[in-house]
């Protein structure tokens, strides 16, 4: 039996009242095909032209010195032959498949979600906080998530890249909001774009973007951008009324034309009757096993920061790794070998001069007076034909 099956008998929450037999809003199961439902229209199209520029290479080989170059546009476009799409997710939903989803917010973490294989991959505005060393997401602007975006949308080919709208970038009005995503989309190189909240004011912005032919996320629960409004980073549904205005919350934002809507910090039966009332997936984030796939942050899951900077990994999150204490070790290991001149070795000397110019560029030296310089070359040149003693490069060092 599916997981999803195991949904509906477990939904306790009784909301007859709140949306009686004669409503216009059905909660059918799970294992429906996912769509986007809107009133009096089809769902819009995913805006595959708008990302399909993705695979593309920007026309450069790498200089030979670093390696890459052709294979890496040939990785890009074996990967474009797989890449995660609306269709992708649709179904993996309508199977009752869970969704895999995580955050990146630069280039080497989009090649590392991307190699993973993940289904989503989140531009996340708590960049402002993981990467910029902010106490919330509401310094970061809109172009600065752009820059984020598409830096990680070089690194991620495969992966369904989603761009947060950051704080102070849709509110004010719909063409603000949609002024705001085709910028997310177009220069930042994204699938779609997720925003926060259930507000009326939200609700028409997800619905304006969605006209736009723009894939929307919704965000609902705990909304880090009104953590001034909330008095901080806070559960929410944690009461019958604020429970039942959860579930509203994501019916509302599916019936805007939302494609899947992630669910913060709730209880998890909230997450479970919100999930089952949806015809599209539920990302949990803290929202306990019942949603239709999770999200972690990126620093979060890997152990990125140490003890000084817990306040930014959530007692919701389970902690994979412990990469911090990795370079922090890494780290201490390469100032020591600097310091005690181990390193560079011959062996990470590379680059010589031919044999038949080593003379000719000290006598070249000397002519122009510069003995002391040809001395060092003329010793660099020992050291670099691997004259070591017990192992350890004799340097003489020039001041």
């Amino acid at each position: 039996m599916s997981f999803s099956r195991l949904l509906t008998p477990r939904i306790l929450l009784d909301t007859t009242a709140v949306f009686p037999p004669s409503s216009s809003v059905v909660a059918p199961s799970l294992s429906r095909q996912l769509r986007c439902t809107r009133t009096g229209g089809s769902p819009p199209a995913p805006p595959h032209r708008l990302v399909a520029r993705r695979a593309m290479s920007n026309g450069a080989a790498e200089p030979a010195i670093y390696g890459g170059g052709g294979g890496a546009q040939q990785a890009a476009s074996s990967a474009a032959a797989r890449r995660v799409t609306l269709a992708t997710l649709r179904g993996k939903h309508r199977r009752g498949e869970p969704i895999s989803m995580v955050t990146a917010y630069d280039y080497p973490s989009g090649v590392h979600v991307d190699a993973a294989g993940f289904d989503i991959c989140l531009v996340g505005d708590s960049a402002a906080m993981v990467a910029h060393g902010h106490d919330n997401t509401l310094p970061i602007s809109l172009d600065l998530m752009i820059e984020h975006c598409r830096a990680v949308a070089r690194g991620a080919a495969r992966t369904f890249l989603v761009g947060d709208l950051p704080f102070g970038s849709y509110e004010a009005s719909t063409a603000q909001a949609v002024g705001s995503a085709v910028r997310v989309m177009k220069e930042g190189g994204v699938n779609s774009i997720k925003l926060e909240g259930s507000a009326p004011s939200r609700i028409s912005a997800a619905r304006a973007i969605v006209d736009a032919g723009i894939a929307v996320m919704g965000h609902i629960g705990l909304t880090p951008q009104s953590v001034s409004a909330l008095g901080g980073f806070r559960p929410q549904g944690k009461t019958v009324e604020s429970a039942v205005k959860v579930v509203e919350a994501a019916l509302a934002l599916q019936e805007a034309g939302c494609f899947a809507v992630v669910l913060e910090c709730v209880p998890a039966p909230v997450a479970a009757a919100a999930t089952s009332a949806l015809t599209i997936p539920t990302i949990g984030i803290g929202a306990g096993p019942f949603c239709s796939g999770q999200v972690l942050v990126y620093h979060d899951l890997l152990g990125t920061f140490q003890t000084s900077h817990a306040k930014v990994s959530p007692k919701f999150c389970k902690q994979y790794g412990n990469i911090g204490d990795v370079i922090n070790r890494a780290l201490s290991k390469y100032k020591q070998e600097v310091e005690t001149q181990s390193f560079p070795g011959p062996s990470h000397t590379p680059y010589k001069l031919a044999a038949t110019d080593v003379d000719a560029f000290l006598n070249a030296l000397k002519m122009k007076g510069l003995n002391v310089a040809a001395d060092a070359a003329a010793d660099a040149v020992e050291y670099t034909d691997e004259k070591e003693i017990n192992g350890t490069p004799q340097l003489k060092v020039y001041a």
